[in-house]
């Protein structure tokens, strides 16, 4: 396993501190920059690459330590990230030097608890074969395998370059882990897209993949199934057997908002609305990944997407420790303006009851208000923690849909409030071009997902047209 070592000081690492650590492997260390100087690589005789050092990250978000790493650390703080390569059994030690330095000249502590040092590393006896980057441990003409021991695999900026790497050469990003390593919510959508994998080690079949249960085997240069001769997948053990911990709820809320390319424009609202209503307080921090680091700022964050335009932004938001709530904001610039597609999720442990009976208020304040285009309101069984482990999840139940009044527009007022359902739907905002709120079950029949697909081929049924609107 990739052994990563995070180093966490109440002080920035100058270049005085940085040096001071970097060179725990004596004189037959090399440095070098890459990534535009984002990270400073340690390479050992003959120039094989050692550890790996991205520049230190200021986080001003409290609970972002806990939640990736399962240590408490007061913010703000500076998070300082080594890899070590997993081909050198002296890597991992430097790695545990470069942060046990820091924390001896700036105080603050270092993750895993142990891993610190500050005794030199002897690195002379070192191959000289090797080359690359730290962070990727297998690369093939199919994919890019890292493999990664940690608490909480995170999108962090270097898995995000990764992954960017590994598509622009029309790879597979493929992440190994144990099998008591989780996802956290954005690197979870990473890796379900096509032809990313998480591939969690088995004593009993050997690899499956965390989020379908499919046993792989290293075929071709990658991960892939282990088909059956009637060519079937067979599904690993470990992913159906039951969990252990009492499982919470988790309140899913997609929308998607739609403004007109206005200067004034203030993005971030929808969800800032969405995160008080259901949890009683603004999103806590936001940032393009993980940790996320800069407290919650709709201004700030409407300056970089602007900045990034005609290119979308990916971004995340966090909220307080006291509640879990995650989400995933993306912006898009459209022929016809600006678009929010956002995924809030938010997490109640066994007990607690998440608040549906806001969900229809929170539709007419995001119509009236917001630009709502669409509102999918989920409910799932699954840990309040939001991370994802490598078991077999119910799907979320729907439990409402809002239609937002540009879309019954379109699609006909009398057409849209007549769909097959046994409960009609209940008109928001004007009533001279309303919206369309649609209650489809309590987060808890899975008779719902039923009545959502008998509702969208009805909204998409050529009946619609244009009357009565």
């Amino acid at each position: 396993m990739t052994k990563d070592v995070i180093a966490l000081t109440p002080t920035m690492p100058d270049v005085w501190a940085l040096m001071a650590s970097l060179y725990a492997g004596g004189s037959d260390l090399d440095l070098s920059a890459a990534a535009d100087g984002a990270v400073v690589q340690l390479h050992g005789p003959g120039g094989r690459p050692l550890v790996s050092v991205e520049s230190p990250l200021l986080v001003r978000v409290p609970g972002e330590a806990e939640r990736l790493l399962g240590q408490s650390a007061e913010a703000p703080y500076w998070w300082t990230e080594a890899r070590a390569s997993t081909a050198v059994p002296e890597a991992e030690k430097l790695a545990g030097v470069v942060c046990g330095r820091l924390n001896a000249l700036l105080g603050g502590t270092t993750w895993p608890a142990g891993a610190a040092s500050t005794e030199a590393v002897d690195v002379s006896a070192v191959p000289s074969a090797g080359a690359g980057q730290p962070a990727v441990d297998v690369v093939t003409e199919n994919a890019a395998v890292v493999l990664i021991d940690r608490p909480v695999v995170a999108l962090t900026s270097w898995l995000a370059e990764i992954m960017r790497t590994a598509v622009a050469s029309r790879r597979s990003l493929q992440i190994v882990t144990p099998p008591e390593v989780r996802l956290s919510a954005p690197a979870r959508t990473t890796l379900a897209r096509v032809p990313n994998r998480w591939v969690v080690r088995d004593p009993e079949c050997g690899y499956y993949d965390g989020l379908s249960g499919a046993v792989l085997r290293w075929q071709d240069g990658a991960f892939s199934p282990a088909l059956s001769e009637d060519g079937a997948a067979t599904v690993a053990a470990a992913f159906t057997r039951r969990a252990e911990e009492t499982p919470g709820r988790r309140l899913i809320v997609a929308m998607r908002t739609a403004h007109r390319p206005d200067e004034g424009l203030l993005l971030g609202g929808a969800l800032e609305t969405a995160w008080e209503t259901l949890t009683g307080s603004a999103p806590a921090g936001w940032g393009t990944a993980e940790p996320v680091n800069l407290p919650w700022s709709p201004r700030q964050l409407t300056d970089l997407a602007r900045e990034r335009m005609p290119e979308p932004s990916q971004l995340i938001v966090v909220g307080r420790p006291e509640r879990p709530a995650i989400a995933t904001l993306r912006v898009t610039r459209t022929t016809k303006g600006v678009e929010e597609d956002m995924v809030l999720t938010v997490g109640y442990a066994q007990g607690e009851e998440p608040p549906l009976d806001r969900v229809r208020a929170l539709a007419e304040e995001l119509v009236t208000k917001h630009s709502l285009r669409t509102m999918l309101t989920s409910v799932q069984t699954a840990p309040a923690d939001l991370a994802t482990a490598p078991r077999l999840e119910g799907p979320p139940l729907p439990a409402a849909f809002t239609l937002g009044p540009d879309d019954v527009h379109t699609i006909g007022r009398d057409h849209a409030r007549r769909p097959p359902l046994d409960q009609p739907p209940t008109a928001l905002g004007p009533t001279t071009r309303p919206a369309l709120h649609y209650p489809l079950g309590d987060g808890e029949d899975p008779t719902s997902w039923e009545r959502l697909q008998r509702l969208t081929n009805h909204l998409r049924s050529p009946a619609g047209g244009r009357s009565g609107s």
